[in-house]
């Protein structure tokens, strides 16, 4: 999806899609990247078009709801998934063990700390939900990293306007 046909949608549906594109980011589908759609956010956010809080807040609203979805699908079917994968490459047992007993370890700073990293966060979720880790400090961590994630891209864009694309994409 490329910027003007996402500046169109923002323009014709307004906070809904900030709301749904977001979510479709945080669910790591391919052609959604943050590095766009955040900063654009802001941008439209900055003409006068929503305000920056609100902006904010659904693209919280927006990325929990993602990281939950993918929690979920974690705690109800990644530990079948999970061995599928291993099956096909042995080799990568010991690199998925070790990542999931150092999530085990750190627990929400971990969770907080992955939703910081591009890529890591979004799929950091599925391991949350296959260790089964508690939902309420899963979702507090979470709450905060999608905030400091969001609130980098979205101020950019608010910020430093146009500009903020060619920073981010």
């Amino acid at each position: 999806m490329d910027i003007q046909a996402l500046t169109q949608y923002f323009l014709q549906y307004g906070a809904v899609f900030i709301f749904v594109i977001v979510l479709l980011e945080y669910l790591n589908l391919p052609g959604f990247p943050a590095g766009v759609i955040m900063p654009l956010a802001g941008i439209w956010a900055a003409r006068g078009q929503i305000g920056l809080g609100m902006a904010l807040l659904l693209a919280l609203a927006a990325g929990l709801l993602g990281s939950w979805i993918l929690y979920g699908l974690g705690r109800l079917g990644g530990h079948v998934l999970l061995e599928r994968y291993l099956k096909k490459f042995p080799a990568q047992r010991p690199v998925i063990e070790k990542n999931f007993a150092m999530l085990e370890r750190r627990g929400a700073i971990g969770i907080f700390i992955s939703k910081l990293i591009p890529m890591v966060r979004t799929v950091i979720s599925i391991p949350a939900g296959v260790i089964r880790m508690n939902f309420i400090k899963y979702s507090v961590s979470s709450a905060l990293g999608i905030f400091v994630w969001n609130f980098f891209l979205i101020g950019a864009g608010y910020w430093l306007g146009d500009r903020a694309i060619s920073l981010f994409s």
